[in-house]
């Protein structure tokens, strides 16, 4: 039941939203989705971002595999090599008949994304060292023999020296290194280490940079060190590239960066690197523009990248769709003759306890040794996937005509059409989209244009359905004005309800009236008078129904809310009360608009009670209304009329504040007897909520001080109090009222003994 009528509650909020919906059109809603769309598509929030790469994802893997050249292999560090080789990382002298067996197999160009960054050690070695450190006491010319013959043993024996003359003799040895990308990285570097690792990659700097202009670098990737390989071997090698991996923010890897800045230095990547060795090593260099990277150069073919540098990797298929050879199968002649002629050979690890496994668009465990060779592929063939200024624009585009179209359409069909409609619209869109990736590799945006046309369409959709359920029930509907939308959805919800009579229930009720009423209403003409009223009326109803109070009856310039009824409300006292700072607040409000305007300026009081009352419908068989009824609903209103008497806006009762002490800051008023009633009730001035009393505890202490006097009849201390109440607020119409009538009983004591009750003559 509370939830059904927190629904009714809501709905009546909406009727007056939805009565203006008929002012908006379908095509103003396309124009704005449209509008958002565009605005969403240049912030490209995560969310969108990520929906976007999981849609070119899912279009690559239905797109197939693509032939490849059959030029580039992988050499690999499997189960298999680990099983019969023996675990990693192996002997630097097995690298080196690694080395030497591939070039004599023909291998073109070796690569390796391997980086060997620390000597081997060998424990013959310390043997040699130790004693070549004893020969101290020797005859010279054989001391100098000994130390000849124990260098060339330490020569051999060194597996770096071993792996360093293999790769010099072969010629054709691309090395691996990685670059530090963040400054917390290198924090335990020294400078000559970053300095003699910069030596050592210098032969992976690109000979060539362009600049257009003055370069914003902020886009580009930059390095602050790198681990590059022993000195031996980098001095041997033909060149050597970095095979630092950049995921997205998925964690996917889907760009591979061919230059990163470092020191003053742009260095390419191993795949570049291994590809410059394969073609000869021609001329390569960086074209550099305002905005970053313009493009790649490698003689006379340009690499489109972005403006980081990256290239958007155009995967020719899942792992393995380059050959893989076991490495052991290499060293130990297994393949068939001219297997590797001619070829350029990547030696990485594909065995899953080495780690060396990225997450792709195919599979979260692929070799991270194959992406270089997608990317050595992509520049042999020249079939890179475009993402252009162009296709932003073309982006654009599809958002602004697909949206117009849709938005302009659907209006005019009958729904089953509309859907049918919209649909072939995402499914042609979604296939021309995947067509041209597949076929001319234009990377288009998906998401953002399917996602305007759904949203477009639920919109106009919802929109439809609004607008002609209000044409329907427009009739229907304007009976609602006669009862109270709350008591008829009861109604309707139980039918049993439709009867005379009520049900006695603990509520609160607060009546409001503006002061003066008639006198303003002699001064205005009919029209200007219903216009102020209604604007009041309408602002203090909308406050009633912010906390969910039923809004029992108008009684011409007065309202009477209920809280608790018909919904149970155990907070109900603390609602009123919220609800009326709130209706004083507004008010203050419209009293500055009404005077900028020229209009009288409206004062209200407010009376609030709570206790228990007979609420239900009240009339006769032809016409009853849902209310409430008893003496308590007598003495919130007897109280909305005392607010005249002691100069304030909201009073309430002792029933009331004992309900709402702990959460509203009031001071005690009187002990009065109202009219109709022979018990007294204890009366407060509702002020504010508790956590904003600083502005009102100062006069309040004094204020309850001088009322004790006032009870205890010290007539001049309490006279004091009230003026010092005076000189701390300022202006203070219940004390100028104990003022005057602590005057009154000075000369007319009353008779003992005397309970401090003041007994109210009018209503």
């Amino acid at each position: 039941m509370y939830a059904v009528l927190r629904f009714i509650s809501l709905k009546t909020w909406l009727k007056g939203k939805l009565g203006q919906l008929t002012k908006v059109s379908p095509t103003k809603i396309t124009v704005l989705i449209i509008i958002i769309a565009i605005i969403a598509f240049f912030i490209d929030p995560p969310f969108m971002r990520f929906m976007e790469l999981k849609s070119l994802d899912l279009r690559l893997v239905s797109r197939g595999r693509l032939p490849t050249t059959d030029v580039v292999v992988i050499a690999a560090i499997d189960e298999k090599s680990l099983g019969e080789i023996g675990r990693w990382p192996w002997s630097r002298k097995v690298i080196a008949k690694l080395v030497e067996k591939l070039k004599s197999d023909g291998a073109k160009a070796i690569a390796f994304d391997i980086v060997f960054s620390e000597p081997e050690e060998n424990p013959s070695m310390k043997v040699l060292q130790g004693l070549s450190e004893e020969l101290g006491g020797l005859d010279y010319a054989l001391k100098d023999r000994l130390y000849k013959v124990i260098k060339a043993k330490r020569d051999d024996l060194s597996p770096d020296k071993v792996l360093a003359k293999a790769i010099e003799r072969t010629g054709n040895v691309t090395l691996g290194y990685f670059f530090y990308t963040t400054a917390r990285e290198v924090a335990h570097l020294k400078p000559e280490e970053i300095d003699m690792a910069r030596e050592l990659i210098s032969n992976s700097r690109y000979p060539m940079v362009q600049s257009k202009g003055q370069v914003d670098e902020r886009n580009l990737i930059h390095a602050y060190a790198a681990v590059a390989n022993i000195k031996e071997l980098s001095e041997v090698a033909v060149n050597s590239g970095y095979f630092n991996a950049y995921p997205d923010s998925d964690g996917v890897i889907r760009w591979s960066p061919l230059v990163v800045k470092f020191g003053d230095g742009y260095y390419y990547s191993l795949a570049m690197a291994a590809l410059l060795q394969f073609a000869g090593m021609p001329i390569a260099g960086v074209r550099l523009a305002e905005f970053g990277v313009e493009s790649i150069i490698v003689e006379n073919i340009s690499i489109p990248v972005d403006e980081s540098g990256r290239i958007l990797i155009n995967y020719r298929g899942p792992a393995k769709t380059f050959p893989h050879y076991s490495i052991t199968d290499i060293l130990h002649n297994r393949l068939p003759p001219d297997t590797l002629r001619d070829k350029i050979v990547i030696v990485g690890a594909t065995a899953t306890g080495i780690y060396d496994l990225r997450v792709t668009p195919y599979s979260s465990v692929y070799p991270g040794v194959e992406i270089h060779a997608n990317v050595i592929d992509n520049i042999l063939v020249g079939d890179f996937l475009k993402r252009t200024n162009f296709t932003i624009f073309l982006d654009m585009c599809a958002i602004i005509v697909l949206g117009m179209i849709v938005g302009l359409t659907i209006p005019r069909l009958k729904a089953v059409l509309s859907v049918i409609v919209t649909l072939s619209f995402l499914i042609t869109f979604i296939f021309v989209n995947t067509l041209l990736l597949a076929k001319y590799r234009i990377w288009l945006n998906m998401v953002y244009p399917v996602a305007t046309i759904i949203v477009i369409y639920t919109f106009i959709t919802v929109y439809r359905y609004v607008t002609e359920e209000m044409e329907k029930k427009r009739i229907r509907s304007a009976f609602q004005y006669y009862l109270t939308p709350a008591v008829i959805n009861e109604i309707l919800q139980d039918p049993s309800k439709l009867k005379l009579g009520g049900d006695k229930k603990e509520l609160t009720v607060m009546f409001s009236d503006v002061r003066g009423f008639t006198t303003i209403s002699e001064s205005l003409s009919p029209e200007d008078l219903v216009s102020l009223l209604n604007e009041y009326l309408s602002e203090m109803t909308r406050i009633v129904f912010k906390y969910d109070g039923l809004l029992d009856k108008y009684i011409g310039d007065a309202i009477m809310a209920v809280f608790g009824a018909p919904i149970d409300q155990h907070d109900h006292a603390l609602r009123a009360c919220k609800t009326a700072l709130d209706m004083m607040e507004k008010l203050k409000a419209l009293q500055d608009k009404w005077e900028q305007e020229g209009r009288p300026r409206l004062d209200i009081g407010i009376g609030i009670n709570s206790g228990d009352m007979v609420v239900g419908n009240m009339g006769s068989d032809i016409r009853f209304d849902y209310t409430v009824m008893g003496d308590n609903v007598n003495l919130a209103s007897r109280l909305e009329g005392i607010n005249k008497e002691y100069g304030t806006h909201i009073v309430i009762s002792e029933y009331t504040y004992e309900r709402v002490k702990d959460h509203m800051f009031c001071r005690e008023l009187d002990a009065v007897r109202v009219k109709g009633k022979k018990m007294p009730v204890k009366i407060y001035e509702l002020l504010c909520e508790r956590e904003n009393k600083d502005a009102h505890e100062k006069y309040v202490k004094v204020f309850e001080e001088a009322l004790d006097a006032y009870r205890s009849c010290q007539w001049d201390r309490a006279i004091a109090l009230f003026e010092k109440v005076i000189q701390i607020k300022g202006e203070d119409p219940p004390s100028e009222v104990y003022i005057k009538r602590c005057l009154d009983l000075k000369e007319n004591p009353p008779d003992q003994p005397w309970d401090g009750v003041y007994t109210m003559t009018k209503k």
